[in-house]
């Protein structure tokens, strides 16, 4: 299929052909009929793009200031390799469309295959042929509502809640400032309401539209009508409302507004404009100024988005899902009138064309419309069983053709495989990156052609069953993990599965069910801070112990931003369940033990832990894990002290070891090397060579079974026994 993306770096804009997304539970499959260019919003980011270096980092001081904290906490290499491939890719645009379902996902009853949906999401309503759109992003056409009409729902819901937010009442008088497409579309909405409305923009042909749409008066933000306009409608007192829907870098549009708002009046912003509020003219009127998120309630909660969750309507009248319902009520009603928008319907083929002839100019548009093809192709339906490979009961290495390169799969594509892993396998000699699997088709795309991928796929299932390909890489969300190990397994081909190996015993007892079955044990779970140069030279350093240890490690996590999916606790597990492993493994070949007992505290209020893991000698680690911690701090620091001897790691930038004599590395602060490259190189080794996996699968397993331990602890406020320790 066909999709619009841009690459932010160098401004490129294309019409790539990625693959069909595959069709998700919770979720529908929808085949685009027409799409709405959001002339705002879409084409700031157009020209954002087309920036200098520099210019884009001034329009983007939020993101400047994470690649800042990345600096601090990851080393200048690995920030800048992550920085340089999300702005090296190409990201999708669009946001609000209107299609025909397609296919429906598991746990969806409220339409069926051909119903009409209007959908929403910078995510998941994009300028492509073909979308999966999660439940509460969708909402089912309105009998006779044009589909073309259906397009304007996610813009029609943004105006919507921007005039929810002011909160505005039978008779009052409202000024809108900005008359491009959210401002007309607020405009009617408000005379919908019984408000009177007063329009301002320096485009006169706009004004005009606003006042055929209903507005009482439009003019010129400098002109004398528009104060006059006001002070006429409202007996000289003031609008009761003023609603922002203007953008750019003046300052104007807040100072009209506190100018023309009356003593205690409302003042919403629902554009992205300059904001230095003049704090006298504020203050003395009391102005009330809010803030329009989006959509409505639900935006930017994953847990409303993707998984499906709606509010009770008694608590949240308005969320996402019915305001967009909402809005083609309205529309179907007659009560909005989106025709008169429509400036100009441009084929799906010609995306690349209208993009560039809007940014230059040539092409003056309110509101533009893609017309996708009415044909129907085919989605590839997911197959519905994964075929058998019988293993002998004996585990052995699959055999391989000798001097040919490893060829290796990728299930899944995101910043973790795309920063840490894939950078180093597609420049290693004897390595051949064959397929990247991914559920988003433009991130298969991306890797694919960053990569070297011989082929990009949303189908596992054809992967699977490849008997060429050596190895798959499982590298999706935490919740995935499991099941996709299993399954490699089963088909017979060695896994590199990114921690957690599993986050349930359940699912522990799956994978190892899989190796029993199939004989098939080549199983790497990415635990990659044992193959850390600087740890293991300071390991190396520190010698053989011939007396119980005590280590202490403590890792300063840090918050996450707000709508990680790592907060998704029920779904993805808890956050040390997801990344726990690293820490446990770590201590573990530092002891050279597996543990045998695990004891967990929390305090109350926050995600910090406080572990400590017990082994056969004696040896106990205590491994701090806290969310609290200064940013500004490391992200890890290690001791480990036995038989008068102590080691000492630093954030993987510098190591020591105190004994007879003292060993201390130079200080690399540029170089913050956490072993993914050994690792990888281990691992590839050993399915070239048919040797035996990087790390036992035994040790894999105790420590997925200590990391599950600890919640375990936490819920009985006990020490937990790993039975059948070793």
């Amino acid at each position: 299929m066909k999709q619009v993306v841009q690459n932010y770096k160098s401004g490129e804009l294309a019409l790539l052909d990625v693959p069909v997304p595959g069709c998700k539970a919770d979720g529908v499959l929808v085949r685009s009929a027409y799409s709405l260019i959001s002339t705002g919003t879409e084409l700031m980011k157009v020209s954002e793009a087309g920036m200098s270096m520099l210019g884009k980092a001034r329009s983007r001081p939020d993101q400047v200031a994470k690649v800042v904290q990345s600096v601090a906490t990851n080393g200048v290499p690995a920030t800048y390799r992550k920085v340089m491939g999300k702005l090296d890719s190409y990201t999708p645009l669009g946001y609000s469309l209107c299609g025909v379902v397609e296919q429906v996902g598991a746990g969806i009853d409220d339409v069926k295959v051909g119903d009409l949906v209007a959908c929403a999401g910078n995510e998941h309503a994009l300028h492509a042929e073909l979308n999966w759109v999660p439940k509460n992003l969708y909402a089912p056409m309105p009998d006779g509502l044009a589909p073309r009409h259906a397009a304007f729902g996610t813009v029609g819901s943004i105006a919507l809640q921007g005039v929810r937010q002011g909160e505005s009442r039978l008779g009052e008088v409202a000024l809108v400032i900005g008359l491009g497409l959210i401002g007309q579309l607020v405009v009617q909405l408000l005379t919908a309401s019984g408000v009177r409305v007063v329009g301002v923009d320096p485009d006169p042909a706009r004004c005009e539209l606003a006042e055929r749409l209903g507005a009482a008066a439009c003019g010129d933000p400098a002109s004398a009508a528009v104060e006059s306009a006001v002070a006429e409608l409202t007996d000289g007192h003031g609008v009761d409302q003023v609603y922002l829907a203007a953008g750019g870098a003046s300052n104007q549009p807040v100072e009209l507004a506190a100018r023309l708002c009356r003593d205690r009046g409302r003042v919403v912003d629902i554009g992205k404009c300059r904001l230095d509020l003049p704090w006298n003219a504020y203050y003395e009127k009391e102005l009330d100024v809010r803030f329009s998120r989006s959509y409505g309630p639900g935006r930017y909660d994953p847990a409303y988005e993707l998984e499906g969750r709606d509010y009770p309507i008694g608590y949240v009248r308005w969320t996402e899902r019915r305001n967009l319902a909402c809005f083609l009520d309205l529309v179907a009603r007659g009560k909005v009138d989106v025709e008169p928008l429509i400036s100009h319907i441009a084929d799906f083929d010609d995306a690349v064309e209208t993009y560039r002839s809007l940014k230059d100019g040539e092409l003056k548009a309110v509101a533009v419309l893609f017309r996708y093809p009415e044909q129907t192709v085919e989605a590839e339906a997911p197959a519905v069983t994964v075929p058998e490979v019988k293993r002998p009961a004996t585990a052995a290495a699959p055999a391989r053709a000798v001097r040919t390169p490893v060829r290796l799969a990728f299930v899944g594509a995101g910043n973790y495989a795309t920063s840490m892993l894939l950078p180093h396998l597609a420049q290693r000699d004897g390595v051949e990156l064959s397929t990247v699997v991914t559920t988003t088709a433009l991130s298969a795309a991306n890797a694919q052609r960053k990569f070297g991928f011989s082929e990009a796929t949303t189908d596992l299932d054809a992967v699977l069953g490849d008997k060429s390909i050596d190895a798959v890489f499982v590298v999706t969300r935490h919740s995935s993990h499991a099941d996709l190990t299993r399954k490699a397994l089963l088909a017979g081909k060695a896994v590199f599965v990114e921690k957690p190996l599993a986050l349930t015993e359940d699912e522990l007892a799956g994978v190892l069910a899989a190796v029993e079955e199939s004989g098939n044990d080549r199983l790497q779970v990415g635990f990659n801070r044992r193959f850390a140069p600087l740890l293991l030279e300071a390991r190396k350093r520190f010698g053989t112990r011939t007396g119980p240890a005590s280590l202490r490690y403590l890792v300063n996590a840090g918050r996450l931003d707000h709508g990680s999916w790592y907060l998704q606790q029920g779904s993805e597990g808890s956050r040390f369940a997801g990344e726990g492993g690293h820490f446990i493994d770590t201590a573990s070949w530092l002891l050279d033990a597996d543990p045998v007992s695990v004891y967990a505290v929390a305090p109350s209020g926050n995600e910090d832990l406080q572990i400590v893991l017990g082994y056969p000698d004696g040896s106990t680690a205590t491994i701090s894990y806290v969310t609290t911690g200064s940013p500004g701090y490391p992200k890890e620091t290690l001791d480990l002290v036995a038989d008068g001897k102590v080691l000492r790691l630093d954030d993987f930038v510098r190591a020591s070891v105190y004994g007879r004599k003292r060993w201390v590395s130079s200080r690399l602060p540029k170089a913050r090397d956490k072993g993914q490259s050994a690792e990888l190189a281990a691992f590839v080794k050993a399915v070239r060579t048919g040797g035996p996996m990087p790390v036992p699968l035994e040790s894999l397993v105790a420590t997925t079974a200590a990391t599950l331990a600890v919640q375990a602890g936490l819920a009985g406020g006990a020490p937990v026994t790993l039975a059948g320790a070793r």
